[in-house]
Parts: C-alpha cells; structure tokens; sequence
C-alpha cells in the first residue's frame, strides 16, 4: 500500500513534499498533500518527515 495522507490531519507544510525521494506526492488544488500510488515506494521518508503525524503506510 502506497503512503496514505489524513487531510484532516494535514497541516499543508509540504514537508513531505520536499522529503519524497520519488517525487510521489504533491500538493491538491485545496493544499493539501496527495500521493501518487504509481510512485510511491512506501518508504517511509514522509511519515517521519510529516510534523502533523497526518502520514501513513498501512
């Protein structure tokens, strides 16, 4: 399962944005964060870089 975003949770820094060594999530038309399934790799690097705890690997 790729990386999933709480948008509840997210607090529209885009640290994980800049964090993604793929380039798998990008910021929506509401600023909140949106992950490519196609490239994410599910390595983690966006949940220990979101300071809102608003990332996920299920």
């Amino acid at each position: 399962m790729p990386a999933v975003i709480n948008r509840e949770e997210c607090v529209s820094c885009g640290t994980c944005v800049e964090e993604c060594p793929e380039e798998a999530i990008a910021m929506d038309d509401e600023e909140i964060a949106k992950v490519d399934a196609a490239k994410c790799t599910e390595c983690g690097t966006c949940v220990e870089a979101c300071p809102s705890e608003a990332i996920s690997i299920e």
